[in-house]
Protein backbone atom coordinates (compact mmCIF):
# COMPACT_ATOMS: atom_id res chain seq x y z
CA UNK A 1 0.00 0.00 0.00
CA UNK A 2 0.72 3.49 -0.42
CA UNK A 3 0.67 6.30 2.29
CA UNK A 4 0.10 10.33 1.24
CA UNK A 5 3.13 11.77 2.98
CA UNK A 6 0.65 13.99 5.21
CA UNK A 7 -1.00 11.94 7.18
CA UNK A 8 -3.74 14.64 8.77
CA UNK A 9 -5.08 13.87 12.33
CA UNK A 10 -8.72 15.36 13.42
CA UNK A 11 -8.34 15.38 17.36
CA UNK A 12 -11.03 16.37 19.26
CA UNK A 13 -9.59 18.30 21.73
CA UNK A 14 -7.27 19.84 20.26
CA UNK A 15 -10.17 21.30 18.10
CA UNK A 16 -12.61 21.74 21.46
CA UNK A 17 -9.55 23.98 23.12
CA UNK A 18 -9.09 26.29 19.89
CA UNK A 19 -12.88 26.23 19.70
CA UNK A 20 -12.62 24.82 16.05
CA UNK A 21 -16.00 22.71 14.69
CA UNK A 22 -15.07 19.24 13.30
CA UNK A 23 -17.23 20.01 10.25
CA UNK A 24 -15.21 23.38 9.35
CA UNK A 25 -11.77 21.52 10.03
CA UNK A 26 -12.26 18.92 7.73
CA UNK A 27 -13.22 20.96 5.38
CA UNK A 28 -9.96 23.44 5.24
CA UNK A 29 -8.18 19.93 5.16
CA UNK A 30 -10.08 18.79 2.19
CA UNK A 31 -10.01 21.64 0.36
CA UNK A 32 -6.20 21.97 0.87
CA UNK A 33 -5.67 18.58 -0.56
CA UNK A 34 -5.49 16.14 2.34
CA UNK A 35 -6.68 12.69 1.36
CA UNK A 36 -5.26 10.85 4.62
CA UNK A 37 -7.14 11.48 7.72
CA UNK A 38 -7.43 9.62 11.62
CA UNK A 39 -10.45 11.20 13.34
CA UNK A 40 -9.32 10.61 17.15
CA UNK A 41 -11.97 10.62 20.20
CA UNK A 42 -10.73 9.51 23.40
CA UNK A 43 -13.43 10.57 25.59
CA UNK A 44 -16.22 10.73 23.53
CA UNK A 45 -19.13 7.92 23.62
CA UNK A 46 -19.66 5.90 20.99
CA UNK A 47 -22.75 7.71 19.38
CA UNK A 48 -20.59 10.88 19.66
CA UNK A 49 -17.89 9.20 17.84
CA UNK A 50 -20.01 8.01 15.14
CA UNK A 51 -21.41 11.61 14.92
CA UNK A 52 -18.33 12.87 14.99
CA UNK A 53 -17.33 10.39 11.62
CA UNK A 54 -20.08 10.73 9.81
CA UNK A 55 -19.73 13.98 9.66
CA UNK A 56 -16.18 14.07 8.86
CA UNK A 57 -17.02 10.90 5.91
CA UNK A 58 -19.89 13.32 4.57
CA UNK A 59 -17.07 15.87 3.81
CA UNK A 60 -14.79 14.14 2.26
CA UNK A 61 -17.47 11.84 0.20
CA UNK A 62 -17.02 11.67 -3.21
CA UNK A 63 -12.74 11.97 -2.97
CA UNK A 64 -10.37 9.05 -3.11
CA UNK A 65 -10.09 10.04 0.40
CA UNK A 66 -8.76 7.48 3.25
CA UNK A 67 -10.18 7.82 6.53
CA UNK A 68 -9.12 6.21 9.65
CA UNK A 69 -10.56 5.71 12.70
CA UNK A 70 -8.99 5.47 16.42
CA UNK A 71 -9.32 2.78 18.64
CA UNK A 72 -12.90 1.80 17.38
CA UNK A 73 -12.82 -1.07 14.90
CA UNK A 74 -16.59 -1.22 15.21
CA UNK A 75 -17.69 2.21 14.59
CA UNK A 76 -15.12 2.07 11.36
CA UNK A 77 -17.05 -0.36 10.53
CA UNK A 78 -20.95 1.28 11.37
CA UNK A 79 -19.28 4.75 9.46
CA UNK A 80 -18.37 3.02 6.41
CA UNK A 81 -14.15 4.07 6.92
CA UNK A 82 -11.68 2.86 5.16
CA UNK A 83 -9.85 1.46 8.97
CA UNK A 84 -8.58 1.21 12.26
CA UNK A 85 -5.46 2.88 14.06
CA UNK A 86 -5.15 0.87 17.53
CA UNK A 87 -2.61 1.38 20.37
CA UNK A 88 -0.24 -1.01 21.85
CA UNK A 89 -3.24 -1.36 25.04
CA UNK A 90 -6.46 -1.89 22.01
CA UNK A 91 -7.50 -4.17 20.34
CA UNK A 92 -4.95 -7.00 18.21
CA UNK A 93 -4.58 -5.98 14.65
CA UNK A 94 -5.73 -9.84 14.45
CA UNK A 95 -8.89 -9.49 16.12
CA UNK A 96 -9.41 -5.73 14.55
CA UNK A 97 -9.06 -8.00 11.16
CA UNK A 98 -12.23 -10.11 11.97
CA UNK A 99 -14.14 -6.61 12.95
CA UNK A 100 -12.93 -4.62 10.04
CA UNK A 101 -12.89 -7.27 7.10
CA UNK A 102 -10.35 -5.94 3.91
CA UNK A 103 -10.22 -2.81 6.14
CA UNK A 104 -6.62 -0.91 6.18
CA UNK A 105 -5.50 -1.61 10.04
CA UNK A 106 -2.55 0.73 11.60
CA UNK A 107 -1.07 -0.17 14.99
CA UNK A 108 1.15 2.46 17.37
CA UNK A 109 4.80 1.90 18.49
CA UNK A 110 6.94 3.84 20.51
CA UNK A 111 10.48 1.83 20.26
CA UNK A 112 12.52 -0.95 19.01
CA UNK A 113 11.14 -3.98 20.91
CA UNK A 114 7.58 -2.96 19.80
CA UNK A 115 7.93 -2.07 16.24
CA UNK A 116 9.50 -5.52 16.20
CA UNK A 117 6.76 -7.12 17.65
CA UNK A 118 4.70 -5.99 14.32
CA UNK A 119 7.50 -7.81 12.53
CA UNK A 120 7.55 -10.76 14.32
CA UNK A 121 4.26 -11.99 16.13
CA UNK A 122 1.46 -13.53 13.83
CA UNK A 123 -1.14 -11.09 15.84
CA UNK A 124 0.21 -8.51 14.49
CA UNK A 125 0.94 -10.04 10.87
CA UNK A 126 -2.55 -8.11 9.53
CA UNK A 127 -1.08 -4.90 10.19
CA UNK A 128 -0.91 -2.45 7.04
CA UNK A 129 1.34 -0.10 8.36
CA UNK A 130 3.33 1.33 11.73
CA UNK A 131 3.57 4.68 13.53
CA UNK A 132 6.39 5.14 15.23
CA UNK A 133 6.62 8.03 17.90
CA UNK A 134 6.80 10.56 19.02
CA UNK A 135 9.24 11.53 17.34
CA UNK A 136 9.57 14.95 18.79
CA UNK A 137 7.94 16.78 22.13
CA UNK A 138 4.29 16.67 21.69
CA UNK A 139 1.56 18.54 23.74
CA UNK A 140 -1.27 16.88 22.14
CA UNK A 141 -1.11 13.91 23.87
CA UNK A 142 -1.45 13.13 27.64
CA UNK A 143 1.03 10.51 29.05
CA UNK A 144 3.29 10.35 25.60
CA UNK A 145 5.68 7.90 25.44
CA UNK A 146 9.35 9.17 25.63
CA UNK A 147 10.55 10.54 22.65
CA UNK A 148 12.34 8.28 20.36
CA UNK A 149 14.18 11.15 17.58
CA UNK A 150 15.01 10.82 14.03
CA UNK A 151 16.98 8.04 14.88
CA UNK A 152 14.35 6.47 16.26
CA UNK A 153 12.67 6.82 12.81
CA UNK A 154 15.52 5.30 11.20
CA UNK A 155 15.79 2.03 13.67
CA UNK A 156 11.91 1.69 13.18
CA UNK A 157 12.41 2.14 9.17
CA UNK A 158 15.40 -1.13 9.24
CA UNK A 159 13.27 -3.28 11.29
CA UNK A 160 9.91 -2.98 9.16
CA UNK A 161 9.20 -3.07 5.32
CA UNK A 162 5.60 -2.28 6.25
CA UNK A 163 4.77 1.51 4.95
CA UNK A 164 5.89 3.83 8.37
CA UNK A 165 4.08 6.87 9.70
CA UNK A 166 6.05 9.33 12.09
CA UNK A 167 4.02 11.01 14.68
CA UNK A 168 4.37 13.31 17.44
CA UNK A 169 5.67 17.16 17.28
CA UNK A 170 5.76 17.10 13.72
CA UNK A 171 6.01 20.84 11.92
CA UNK A 172 6.90 22.34 8.67
CA UNK A 173 10.39 23.02 9.91
CA UNK A 174 10.90 19.44 10.51
CA UNK A 175 8.92 17.27 8.48
CA UNK A 176 11.14 17.32 5.57
CA UNK A 177 13.64 15.35 8.01
CA UNK A 178 11.73 13.03 9.20
CA UNK A 179 10.86 11.58 5.52
CA UNK A 180 14.31 11.70 4.89
CA UNK A 181 15.14 9.13 8.17
CA UNK A 182 12.95 6.83 6.60
CA UNK A 183 9.15 7.51 7.03
CA UNK A 184 6.62 7.23 4.57
CA UNK A 185 4.07 9.50 6.06
CA UNK A 186 3.98 12.16 8.87
CA UNK A 187 0.86 12.50 10.97
CA UNK A 188 0.07 15.48 12.28
CA UNK A 189 -1.93 17.33 14.76
CA UNK A 190 -1.13 20.16 16.45
CA UNK A 191 1.49 21.33 13.94
CA UNK A 192 -1.69 22.10 11.60
CA UNK A 193 -2.45 25.26 13.53
CA UNK A 194 0.30 28.29 12.98
CA UNK A 195 -0.56 31.94 14.61
CA UNK A 196 -1.80 34.03 12.00
CA UNK A 197 -2.37 31.01 9.44
CA UNK A 198 -5.40 29.37 8.36
CA UNK A 199 -4.93 25.31 8.23
CA UNK A 200 -5.20 25.52 4.66
CA UNK A 201 -2.13 27.66 3.90
CA UNK A 202 -0.35 25.70 6.46
CA UNK A 203 -1.54 22.12 4.56
CA UNK A 204 -0.44 23.65 1.38
CA UNK A 205 3.11 24.10 2.53
CA UNK A 206 3.52 21.01 4.15
CA UNK A 207 2.17 19.38 0.78
CA UNK A 208 4.91 21.17 -1.00
CA UNK A 209 7.50 20.49 1.68
CA UNK A 210 6.93 16.64 1.89
CA UNK A 211 6.62 16.29 -2.17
Amino acid sequence: MVLSELYAIVDRATLEKRGVRIGDFARELRDAGVRLVQYRDKVGGPQEVLRAATEIAAVFAGLEATLILNDRADLAVLAGWSGVHVGQGDLLPEDARGVMGAGLIGVSTHNEQQVLRVAQDDKFKETDYVAVGPVFATSTKLNAEPVVGLEGVRRARALTAKPLVAIGGITLGNARSVIDAGADSVAVIGGLFVEGRTVGEVVRDFLEVLR
